[in-house]
């Protein structure tokens, strides 16, 4: 695509949202606003009963924490965006604020895949080597765990949005999102994109299909160890250790495969259906997975659902 001719300076975005369809705008905007809150009030719960309830100071409960920040900082750099378009005409954004916004995003996408997979090991190390336990997961081991899936998820983020945003942008600056989504950005791009999308294969092989991967093969060890408890209590026991866990990864990377895995429409009737499918599935893939996460740990989980009760009548942890 060579459109250099007409290049010049690029000081803001059009977000399309709903654009097309007015009459939903006011009805997402609730929906939407109540998840959020849901949102900020169920991880911020899970944050302070880890931080509050000293029978949580353990690695799996650090990186639950870990994880319900992420989540709220996830929401929080598009959702009020989002609601913000619904409820403005000009639906325009600054290009150093579609910066900001593209690297949050991408930020804590990148950090909560590795977190999952940390998380992973934890349980498979507390499952198939519990002797062990204290040793492998010591402070010293999975502070660093969590800092180094922080720092990962970062360090993608600052080279895939550096390199997006660095490319020249011409002609039409309406980005048909709700947000500055880099592949709807690059869209834009009067350059040529080969290298960026190289570059997202790669980290997308890096933050996605390694840690699917690394994930599948701790819950095969810790599935095959389960089975061999003798007891069905003590599979039980084991089992209810993990599937909270277990249930937020198939909920996010099968959230994800459904996003991108899903057949292309080649009807432009069909087509403008699916783009408009394609911005919902999008729009409640960022509120709907933040807001089941503590939802999930809070009722597949008993030491969390004690901790919640006993902070919600006050009393203080034996």
């Amino acid at each position: 695509m060579d459109r250099s001719n007409e290049t010049s300076p690029v000081m803001g975005f059009i977000l399309l949202g709903l654009s097309a369809h007015p009459k939903l705008e006011k009805t997402f905007f609730v929906l939407i606003l109540l998840m959020y809150l849901v949102v900020l009030l169920g991880n911020g719960v899970l944050i302070l009963v880890t931080i509050l309830d000293s029978r949580l100071h353990t690695p799996m409960y650090f990186f639950l924490g870990n994880l319900s920040f992420l989540d709220i900082c996830y929401t929080s750099s598009s959702v009020p965006l989002i609601l913000d378009s619904f409820l403005t005409p000009r639906k325009t954004i600054s290009f150093s604020a579609c910066t900001v916004q593209m690297f949050l995003s991408f930020a804590m996408g990148a950090t909560e895949c590795v977190l999952l997979s940390m998380m992973a090991f934890d349980r498979y190390v507390a499952i198939c080597n519990p002797l062990r336990y204290p040793m492998v997961m010591s402070k010293a081991a999975y502070v660093p765990m969590a800092a180094g899936s922080w720092a990962a998820g970062i360090t993608n983020s600052v080279v895939q949005t550096s390199q997006a945003m660095r490319l020249p942008f011409c002609g039409d600056n309406v980005i048909n999102h709700f947000t500055c989504e880099i592949l709807a950005v690059l869209k834009l791009a009067c350059a040529d994109i080969s290298i960026n999308v190289i570059s997202m294969v790669v980290a997308n092989m890096i933050f996605l299909a390694i840690p699917v991967l690394f994930i599948s093969v701790s819950y095969v060890f810790i599935i095959a160890t389960i089975l061999r408890i003798p007891s069905a209590e003590g599979r039980k026991k084991a089992f209810s250790t993990c599937s909270a866990h277990l249930t937020v990864v198939v909920v996010f990377y099968g959230t994800i495969l459904f996003m991108y895995g899903k057949p292309k429409s080649k009807d432009p009737l069909g087509a403008d259906k699916q783009d408009l499918a394609d911005k919902l599935i999008s729009l409640f893939y960022g509120v709907v997975t933040p807001m089941l996460n503590p939802i999930i740990y809070s009722l597949r989980n008993k030491d969390v659902k004690a901790a919640v009760r006993n902070m919600a009548f006050q009393k203080p942890p034996s």
